[in-house]
Protein backbone atom coordinates (compact mmCIF):
# COMPACT_ATOMS: atom_id res chain seq x y z
CA UNK A 1 0.00 0.00 0.00
CA UNK A 2 2.74 2.44 -0.55
CA UNK A 3 2.37 5.51 -2.31
CA UNK A 4 4.43 5.79 -5.43
CA UNK A 5 6.36 9.35 -6.26
CA UNK A 6 5.64 10.74 -9.53
CA UNK A 7 8.03 13.80 -9.11
CA UNK A 8 8.55 15.54 -6.37
CA UNK A 9 7.00 15.90 -3.19
CA UNK A 10 3.71 14.72 -5.67
CA UNK A 11 2.66 11.19 -5.11
CA UNK A 12 0.42 8.13 -7.02
CA UNK A 13 -1.82 7.05 -4.12
CA UNK A 14 -4.59 5.47 -6.20
CA UNK A 15 -5.93 2.24 -6.18
CA UNK A 16 -5.37 -0.86 -8.83
CA UNK A 17 -8.56 -3.31 -9.57
CA UNK A 18 -6.81 -6.36 -10.86
CA UNK A 19 -10.10 -8.55 -10.86
CA UNK A 20 -12.09 -5.62 -12.60
CA UNK A 21 -14.02 -7.27 -15.87
CA UNK A 22 -16.44 -4.94 -16.17
CA UNK A 23 -17.19 -1.24 -16.47
CA UNK A 24 -20.41 1.28 -17.35
CA UNK A 25 -22.37 -1.79 -15.94
CA UNK A 26 -21.37 -4.41 -18.28
CA UNK A 27 -21.12 -2.37 -21.66
CA UNK A 28 -17.46 -2.74 -21.20
CA UNK A 29 -14.42 -5.07 -20.76
CA UNK A 30 -11.70 -4.59 -18.60
CA UNK A 31 -9.79 -7.34 -19.38
CA UNK A 32 -6.40 -6.12 -18.64
CA UNK A 33 -8.36 -4.56 -15.66
CA UNK A 34 -8.18 -1.13 -14.49
CA UNK A 35 -7.05 1.84 -12.03
CA UNK A 36 -8.62 4.37 -9.98
CA UNK A 37 -5.65 6.99 -10.02
CA UNK A 38 -5.78 9.59 -7.23
CA UNK A 39 -2.68 12.48 -6.51
CA UNK A 40 -1.22 13.33 -3.74
CA UNK A 41 0.38 17.28 -3.33
CA UNK A 42 2.41 17.93 -0.34
CA UNK A 43 2.75 21.14 -0.09
CA UNK A 44 1.94 24.60 2.19
CA UNK A 45 -2.38 22.83 1.41
CA UNK A 46 -2.01 19.33 1.28
CA UNK A 47 -4.21 18.44 -1.54
CA UNK A 48 -5.66 15.44 -2.98
CA UNK A 49 -6.79 15.55 -6.77
CA UNK A 50 -9.45 13.31 -7.37
CA UNK A 51 -10.36 9.96 -5.13
CA UNK A 52 -11.04 6.34 -5.60
CA UNK A 53 -14.52 4.01 -6.26
CA UNK A 54 -15.90 3.25 -2.99
CA UNK A 55 -14.32 -0.28 -2.62
CA UNK A 56 -10.81 0.55 -2.69
CA UNK A 57 -11.01 3.37 -0.23
CA UNK A 58 -9.04 1.73 2.39
CA UNK A 59 -6.15 1.26 0.00
CA UNK A 60 -5.94 4.57 -0.79
CA UNK A 61 -6.02 5.80 2.44
CA UNK A 62 -3.59 3.58 3.63
CA UNK A 63 -1.22 4.97 0.61
CA UNK A 64 -2.01 8.46 1.80
CA UNK A 65 -1.06 7.42 5.37
CA UNK A 66 2.74 6.70 4.32
CA UNK A 67 2.98 10.47 3.09
CA UNK A 68 0.71 12.33 5.60
CA UNK A 69 -1.76 12.07 8.37
CA UNK A 70 -5.50 12.02 6.30
CA UNK A 71 -6.33 14.85 9.03
CA UNK A 72 -3.64 17.28 7.36
CA UNK A 73 -5.60 16.79 4.14
CA UNK A 74 -6.46 20.57 2.72
CA UNK A 75 -7.90 20.58 -0.43
CA UNK A 76 -9.91 17.76 -2.24
CA UNK A 77 -9.91 18.31 -6.18
CA UNK A 78 -13.02 16.77 -7.72
CA UNK A 79 -12.45 16.39 -11.44
CA UNK A 80 -15.05 14.27 -11.94
CA UNK A 81 -17.72 12.91 -9.65
CA UNK A 82 -17.91 9.44 -11.21
CA UNK A 83 -18.10 6.73 -8.55
CA UNK A 84 -14.92 5.40 -9.97
CA UNK A 85 -13.20 8.46 -8.98
CA UNK A 86 -15.21 10.48 -5.76
CA UNK A 87 -16.74 7.24 -4.44
CA UNK A 88 -13.89 7.07 -1.28
CA UNK A 89 -15.23 11.12 -0.79
CA UNK A 90 -17.69 10.11 1.83
CA UNK A 91 -15.49 8.21 4.13
CA UNK A 92 -12.36 10.47 3.31
CA UNK A 93 -14.38 13.05 4.98
CA UNK A 94 -14.75 11.73 7.95
CA UNK A 95 -10.65 11.86 8.41
CA UNK A 96 -10.35 15.26 6.89
CA UNK A 97 -13.81 17.15 7.97
CA UNK A 98 -11.84 20.62 7.28
CA UNK A 99 -10.70 19.78 3.48
CA UNK A 100 -12.69 22.07 1.40
CA UNK A 101 -13.79 21.01 -2.14
CA UNK A 102 -12.83 22.05 -5.31
CA UNK A 103 -15.02 21.32 -8.32
CA UNK A 104 -16.79 22.86 -11.64
CA UNK A 105 -20.49 24.04 -10.45
CA UNK A 106 -21.95 20.42 -12.19
CA UNK A 107 -19.89 18.94 -9.97
CA UNK A 108 -20.92 20.69 -6.14
CA UNK A 109 -24.42 19.66 -7.60
CA UNK A 110 -23.66 16.38 -8.38
CA UNK A 111 -21.70 15.38 -5.42
CA UNK A 112 -23.97 16.46 -3.30
CA UNK A 113 -27.13 14.42 -5.17
CA UNK A 114 -24.42 11.52 -5.05
CA UNK A 115 -23.64 11.24 -1.80
CA UNK A 116 -25.93 13.29 0.51
CA UNK A 117 -23.42 15.93 2.16
CA UNK A 118 -23.04 18.82 2.69
CA UNK A 119 -19.52 19.76 1.56
CA UNK A 120 -17.45 22.75 2.67
CA UNK A 121 -17.58 23.12 -1.43
CA UNK A 122 -15.59 26.02 -3.85
CA UNK A 123 -16.92 26.57 -7.21
CA UNK A 124 -14.12 26.78 -10.22
CA UNK A 125 -14.36 27.67 -13.68
CA UNK A 126 -11.83 27.99 -16.73
CA UNK A 127 -8.64 30.13 -15.79
CA UNK A 128 -9.39 30.28 -12.31
CA UNK A 129 -6.23 29.73 -10.07
CA UNK A 130 -5.70 28.12 -6.77
CA UNK A 131 -2.48 28.74 -4.46
CA UNK A 132 -1.04 25.67 -2.90
CA UNK A 133 1.91 27.71 -1.58
CA UNK A 134 4.84 27.02 -3.62
CA UNK A 135 2.49 25.57 -6.36
CA UNK A 136 -1.00 26.79 -8.26
CA UNK A 137 -3.06 24.90 -10.21
CA UNK A 138 -5.50 26.44 -12.29
CA UNK A 139 -8.89 24.48 -13.82
CA UNK A 140 -9.70 23.90 -17.47
CA UNK A 141 -13.54 22.39 -17.80
CA UNK A 142 -14.48 19.96 -20.16
CA UNK A 143 -17.73 19.66 -20.09
CA UNK A 144 -19.05 16.14 -22.01
CA UNK A 145 -16.13 14.71 -22.04
CA UNK A 146 -17.90 12.52 -20.90
CA UNK A 147 -19.96 13.82 -18.60
CA UNK A 148 -20.98 18.00 -17.61
CA UNK A 149 -19.02 17.66 -14.32
CA UNK A 150 -15.93 17.36 -16.02
CA UNK A 151 -12.79 19.57 -15.64
CA UNK A 152 -9.24 18.82 -15.68
CA UNK A 153 -6.54 20.44 -13.39
CA UNK A 154 -3.19 21.98 -14.64
CA UNK A 155 -0.17 22.17 -11.85
CA UNK A 156 1.73 25.01 -13.37
CA UNK A 157 5.13 25.23 -11.75
CA UNK A 158 5.64 21.15 -12.45
CA UNK A 159 3.51 21.28 -16.41
CA UNK A 160 1.54 18.15 -15.18
CA UNK A 161 -1.75 18.37 -16.25
CA UNK A 162 -4.28 16.15 -14.74
CA UNK A 163 -6.50 14.93 -17.55
CA UNK A 164 -9.58 12.91 -15.65
CA UNK A 165 -10.98 10.94 -17.79
CA UNK A 166 -8.90 12.16 -21.13
CA UNK A 167 -5.57 10.18 -22.21
CA UNK A 168 -6.47 7.17 -20.09
CA UNK A 169 -6.92 3.08 -20.31
CA UNK A 170 -8.49 0.74 -18.41
CA UNK A 171 -4.95 -1.44 -17.65
CA UNK A 172 -3.98 -3.09 -14.41
CA UNK A 173 -0.12 -2.66 -13.97
CA UNK A 174 1.57 -2.19 -11.14
CA UNK A 175 3.92 0.57 -13.34
CA UNK A 176 2.56 3.70 -13.56
CA UNK A 177 4.10 5.33 -16.53
CA UNK A 178 4.27 4.76 -20.42
CA UNK A 179 7.37 4.55 -20.58
CA UNK A 180 7.31 1.28 -18.62
CA UNK A 181 4.93 -1.10 -20.46
CA UNK A 182 4.72 -2.74 -24.08
CA UNK A 183 3.24 0.51 -26.05
CA UNK A 184 1.52 -1.67 -28.46
CA UNK A 185 -0.43 -2.98 -25.34
CA UNK A 186 -0.84 0.69 -24.08
CA UNK A 187 -1.68 1.80 -27.39
CA UNK A 188 -4.71 -0.68 -27.74
CA UNK A 189 -5.91 0.17 -24.49
CA UNK A 190 -6.04 3.78 -25.00
CA UNK A 191 -8.01 3.52 -28.36
CA UNK A 192 -10.04 1.17 -26.95
CA UNK A 193 -11.34 3.53 -24.28
CA UNK A 194 -11.72 5.99 -26.39
CA UNK A 195 -13.75 4.30 -28.59
CA UNK A 196 -16.45 2.67 -26.07
CA UNK A 197 -16.48 5.63 -23.82
CA UNK A 198 -15.07 9.05 -25.59
CA UNK A 199 -16.36 8.23 -29.26
CA UNK A 200 -19.86 9.92 -29.28
CA UNK A 201 -17.82 12.80 -28.03
CA UNK A 202 -15.30 13.45 -30.76
CA UNK A 203 -16.66 16.78 -31.99
CA UNK A 204 -16.03 17.96 -28.34
CA UNK A 205 -12.33 16.69 -27.67
CA UNK A 206 -11.69 18.15 -31.15
CA UNK A 207 -12.77 21.63 -29.75
CA UNK A 208 -11.72 21.77 -26.11
CA UNK A 209 -7.68 19.94 -27.45
CA UNK A 210 -8.21 23.41 -29.77
CA UNK A 211 -9.06 25.50 -26.84
CA UNK A 212 -6.00 24.17 -24.18
CA UNK A 213 -3.60 24.51 -27.20
CA UNK A 214 -4.46 28.09 -27.11
CA UNK A 215 -3.75 28.78 -23.53
CA UNK A 216 0.07 27.66 -24.96
CA UNK A 217 0.34 25.26 -21.80
CA UNK A 218 4.08 23.44 -21.64
CA UNK A 219 2.56 19.81 -20.93
CA UNK A 220 5.65 17.78 -19.41
CA UNK A 221 3.44 14.92 -18.25
CA UNK A 222 -0.08 14.00 -17.74
CA UNK A 223 -1.35 12.24 -15.16
CA UNK A 224 -4.31 10.22 -16.10
CA UNK A 225 -7.30 8.75 -14.25
CA UNK A 226 -7.12 5.04 -15.31
CA UNK A 227 -4.26 3.48 -16.05
CA UNK A 228 -0.61 5.01 -17.00
CA UNK A 229 0.48 8.76 -16.95
CA UNK A 230 2.49 9.88 -19.92
CA UNK A 231 5.62 11.25 -18.55
CA UNK A 232 7.63 10.34 -21.77
CA UNK A 233 6.09 11.40 -24.91
CA UNK A 234 2.72 13.13 -23.94
CA UNK A 235 2.87 14.40 -27.07
CA UNK A 236 2.03 11.02 -28.61
CA UNK A 237 -1.49 11.07 -27.32
CA UNK A 238 -2.42 13.81 -27.59
CA UNK A 239 -1.70 13.45 -31.20
CA UNK A 240 -3.29 10.09 -30.72
CA UNK A 241 -6.69 11.77 -29.78
CA UNK A 242 -6.50 14.43 -32.72
CA UNK A 243 -6.87 12.06 -35.22
CA UNK A 244 -9.34 9.60 -33.19
CA UNK A 245 -11.51 12.36 -32.67
CA UNK A 246 -11.30 13.18 -36.11
CA UNK A 247 -12.84 10.03 -37.25
CA UNK A 248 -10.08 9.17 -39.39
CA UNK A 249 -10.53 5.31 -41.19
CA UNK A 250 -8.36 2.62 -42.52
CA UNK A 251 -9.40 0.60 -46.11
CA UNK A 252 -11.05 -1.86 -43.29
CA UNK A 253 -14.48 -3.70 -43.08
CA UNK A 254 -16.03 -5.07 -40.25
CA UNK A 255 -18.68 -7.45 -40.33
CA UNK A 256 -21.42 -8.09 -37.03
CA UNK A 257 -23.87 -10.40 -37.21
CA UNK A 258 -26.02 -13.12 -35.17
CA UNK A 259 -27.64 -16.03 -37.11
CA UNK A 260 -30.17 -18.15 -35.96
CA UNK A 261 -29.37 -21.82 -37.98
CA UNK A 262 -26.69 -20.97 -39.50
CA UNK A 263 -28.28 -19.27 -43.10
CA UNK A 264 -27.04 -15.79 -41.73
CA UNK A 265 -23.68 -16.75 -40.80
CA UNK A 266 -23.26 -18.41 -44.01
CA UNK A 267 -23.95 -15.51 -45.73
CA UNK A 268 -21.37 -13.16 -44.09
CA UNK A 269 -18.37 -15.98 -44.89
CA UNK A 270 -19.10 -15.62 -48.38
CA UNK A 271 -19.40 -12.02 -47.81
CA UNK A 272 -16.26 -12.00 -46.42
CA UNK A 273 -14.71 -14.07 -48.91
CA UNK A 274 -15.77 -11.08 -51.86
CA UNK A 275 -14.22 -8.85 -49.62
CA UNK A 276 -10.98 -10.26 -49.15
CA UNK A 277 -10.37 -11.35 -52.68
CA UNK A 278 -11.21 -7.29 -53.68
CA UNK A 279 -7.84 -6.78 -51.59
CA UNK A 280 -9.36 -5.36 -48.59
CA UNK A 281 -8.97 -6.58 -44.92
CA UNK A 282 -11.87 -7.52 -42.55
CA UNK A 283 -12.43 -8.41 -39.53
CA UNK A 284 -15.89 -11.31 -38.91
CA UNK A 285 -17.89 -10.93 -35.39
CA UNK A 286 -21.02 -13.03 -34.70
CA UNK A 287 -22.06 -10.68 -31.85
CA UNK A 288 -23.75 -13.69 -29.88
CA UNK A 289 -20.20 -14.98 -29.11
CA UNK A 290 -18.01 -11.96 -29.20
CA UNK A 291 -17.21 -9.64 -27.03
CA UNK A 292 -18.70 -6.00 -27.59
CA UNK A 293 -16.08 -4.06 -26.59
CA UNK A 294 -13.30 -6.23 -28.84
CA UNK A 295 -15.79 -5.25 -31.83
CA UNK A 296 -16.11 -1.71 -31.38
CA UNK A 297 -12.61 -1.38 -31.12
CA UNK A 298 -12.07 -3.03 -34.01
CA UNK A 299 -15.03 -0.56 -36.04
CA UNK A 300 -12.98 2.56 -34.75
CA UNK A 301 -10.35 2.42 -37.45
CA UNK A 302 -12.86 0.79 -39.89
CA UNK A 303 -14.16 2.33 -43.21
CA UNK A 304 -17.03 0.00 -43.79
CA UNK A 305 -19.54 -1.92 -41.58
CA UNK A 306 -21.39 -4.69 -43.22
CA UNK A 307 -24.00 -5.50 -40.55
CA UNK A 308 -26.90 -9.08 -40.01
CA UNK A 309 -29.19 -10.73 -38.54
CA UNK A 310 -32.05 -13.56 -38.95
CA UNK A 311 -35.30 -12.44 -38.83
CA UNK A 312 -36.51 -13.11 -35.24
CA UNK A 313 -40.50 -12.26 -33.95
CA UNK A 314 -40.77 -9.55 -36.64
CA UNK A 315 -37.27 -7.98 -35.78
CA UNK A 316 -33.81 -8.23 -35.40
CA UNK A 317 -32.19 -11.53 -32.69
CA UNK A 318 -31.75 -10.03 -28.77
CA UNK A 319 -27.84 -9.70 -29.23
CA UNK A 320 -27.77 -7.76 -32.47
CA UNK A 321 -30.36 -5.23 -31.31
CA UNK A 322 -28.09 -4.62 -27.91
CA UNK A 323 -24.96 -4.00 -30.09
CA UNK A 324 -26.33 -2.15 -32.70
CA UNK A 325 -28.11 0.21 -30.24
CA UNK A 326 -24.80 0.30 -28.81
CA UNK A 327 -23.12 1.44 -31.76
CA UNK A 328 -25.92 4.09 -32.97
CA UNK A 329 -24.90 5.85 -29.72
CA UNK A 330 -21.15 6.12 -30.25
CA UNK A 331 -22.23 8.39 -33.36
CA UNK A 332 -19.84 6.78 -35.96
CA UNK A 333 -18.95 9.54 -39.03
CA UNK A 334 -17.11 9.24 -42.45
CA UNK A 335 -18.13 5.66 -42.34
CA UNK A 336 -20.00 3.75 -44.98
CA UNK A 337 -22.44 0.54 -44.28
CA UNK A 338 -25.14 -1.71 -45.46
CA UNK A 339 -26.87 -4.66 -43.91
CA UNK A 340 -27.78 -7.99 -44.77
CA UNK A 341 -29.69 -11.45 -43.62
CA UNK A 342 -31.92 -14.37 -43.99
CA UNK A 343 -35.19 -14.61 -42.87
CA UNK A 344 -38.47 -17.41 -43.45
CA UNK A 345 -41.64 -15.50 -43.50
CA UNK A 346 -41.02 -11.42 -42.88
CA UNK A 347 -37.53 -9.59 -43.60
CA UNK A 348 -38.10 -6.99 -41.68
CA UNK A 349 -34.99 -7.48 -39.51
CA UNK A 350 -32.70 -6.75 -42.18
CA UNK A 351 -34.65 -3.19 -43.09
CA UNK A 352 -34.44 -2.70 -39.31
CA UNK A 353 -30.90 -2.83 -39.39
CA UNK A 354 -30.54 -0.91 -42.51
CA UNK A 355 -32.32 2.11 -40.45
CA UNK A 356 -30.41 1.70 -37.34
CA UNK A 357 -26.90 1.94 -39.35
CA UNK A 358 -28.46 5.26 -40.70
CA UNK A 359 -29.19 6.65 -37.29
CA UNK A 360 -26.04 6.05 -36.42
CA UNK A 361 -24.79 8.37 -39.02
CA UNK A 362 -23.18 5.79 -41.64
CA UNK A 363 -24.12 5.85 -44.87
CA UNK A 364 -25.62 3.37 -46.82
CA UNK A 365 -23.94 2.13 -50.03
CA UNK A 366 -26.09 -0.23 -51.38
CA UNK A 367 -29.25 -1.79 -50.98
CA UNK A 368 -30.06 -4.29 -48.00
CA UNK A 369 -28.92 -8.39 -49.45
CA UNK A 370 -32.27 -10.10 -48.16
CA UNK A 371 -32.21 -14.40 -48.86
CA UNK A 372 -35.14 -16.48 -47.48
CA UNK A 373 -34.48 -19.54 -45.80
CA UNK A 374 -31.10 -21.02 -46.87
CA UNK A 375 -29.16 -19.69 -49.39
CA UNK A 376 -28.26 -22.02 -52.33
CA UNK A 377 -25.00 -21.57 -54.60
CA UNK A 378 -26.51 -18.52 -56.86
CA UNK A 379 -27.67 -16.81 -53.64
CA UNK A 380 -24.45 -16.94 -52.28
CA UNK A 381 -22.73 -15.55 -55.32
CA UNK A 382 -24.51 -12.84 -54.76
CA UNK A 383 -23.42 -12.34 -51.44
CA UNK A 384 -19.86 -12.81 -52.58
CA UNK A 385 -20.41 -9.68 -55.02
CA UNK A 386 -22.35 -8.30 -52.26
CA UNK A 387 -18.59 -8.06 -50.30
CA UNK A 388 -16.52 -7.55 -53.30
CA UNK A 389 -18.56 -4.48 -54.21
CA UNK A 390 -18.39 -2.84 -50.37
CA UNK A 391 -14.47 -3.64 -50.83
CA UNK A 392 -14.23 -1.40 -53.98
CA UNK A 393 -16.60 1.27 -52.65
CA UNK A 394 -14.08 1.25 -49.78
CA UNK A 395 -10.96 1.37 -51.58
CA UNK A 396 -12.37 4.52 -53.76
CA UNK A 397 -13.48 6.71 -50.95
Amino acid sequence: MKALPITKNIWWVGAIDWGARHFHGHTYTTKRGTTYNAYLIIDEKITLIDTVYGPFAAEMMERIKTIVPLEKIDIIIANHIEPDHSGALPELLKHCPQAKVYGSAKAGIGLEQHYHLKLDFQTVKTGDKLSLGKRTLTFIEIPMIHWPDSMMSYLVEEQILFSNDAFGQHYATSERFDDEVPQETLMEEAAKYFANILWPFSHLITKRLAEIEQMNLPIRMIATSHGLSWRKNPDKIVEAYQHWAANETKPKVVIAYETMWGATAKMAQKIAEGIADAGVRYELYDVAQADRTEVIYDMFDAKAYIVGSSNHDSGILPNMVSFMEFLKGLHPRNRIGCAFGSYGWSGVAIQKLETILKEAGVEIVQPALSIQYVPDESQLAQCYEFGKKVATLVLNQ
